[in-house]
C-alpha cells in the first residue's frame, strides 16, 4: 500500500527555460526517421540549443543548415556522453529514436542512457509519435518546472 509517509526523498525544482537543450540520438535504422522529423520540425528546433552522437550530429548539421553540438558516437562513449549531461543538469529533453529490433553493441550505454533520463526526471521521446507530441507542447517554448528527486538522503546515506 502506498504510504506518502515513508518516501525516501523531497523533490526540487528545476527550472527549464523557454530555449531548451535538445538531445538528438538515433541508432544506424532509424538515422533516416530522425532527419526526417527534425526537417519537418526545423522551425521549431532552430532557437534551441542541439546537441547529438556523432555521426547522427553530423548528418543533422548538414541537413538542418544551423550549428549541432556533436558528440562522440554512441558505441564510442557519446550515449554516455549524454548521461552525464543529463545528471549534470546539462540536458533538457532526450529526442531518441532507437531501434527494439536491432541488438546494439553498446545495449548497455543506451539503458544507462534511458536510465538516466528516468532517474533526473527528463522528457524522453523514443519514437516520431512521442517526439511529435513532445515538439508540439505549449509547454515547448515556455518555462516549465521540472521536479528532481532530492537525492540528498542518497548521497548522504551512513555506510
Amino acid at each position: 500500500m502506498f504510504n506518502s509517509e515513508n518516501k525516501q526523498s523531497e523533490n526540487r525544482i528545476v527550472i527549464i527555460e523557454p530555449d531548451k537543450r535538445i538531445a538528438l540520438v538515433a541508432h544506424d535504422n532509424k538515422k533516416y526517421d530522425l532527419v526526417e522529423w527534425a526537417k519537418f520540425n526545423k522551425s521549431l528546433l532552430s532557437h534551441h540549443k542541439i546537441c547529438a552522437t556523432g555521426t547522427t550530429g553530423a548528418i543533422l548539421e548538414k541537413e538542418l543548415g544551423f550549428k549541432i553540438e556533436k558528440l562522440q558516437s554512441g558505441p564510442l562513449g557519446g550515449d554516455q556522453q549524454l548521461g552525464a549531461r543529463i545528471a549534470e543538469n546539462e540536458i533538457d529533453f532526450l529526442i531518441f529514436f532507437w531501434d527494439p529490433l536491432e541488438p546494439q553493441p553498446h545495449d548497455p550505454d543506451v539503458k544507462a542512457l534511458l536510465r538516466m533520463a528516468v532517474v533526473w526526471n527528463i522528457p524522453i521521446a523514443c519514437n516520431r509519435a512521442s517526439a511529435d507530441f513532445m515538439i508540439s507542447s505549449p509547454l515547448m517554448d515556455s518555462y516549465y518546472e521540472r521536479q528532481v528527486p532530492d537525492y540528498d538522503i542518497y548521497r548522504n546515506r551512513n555506510f
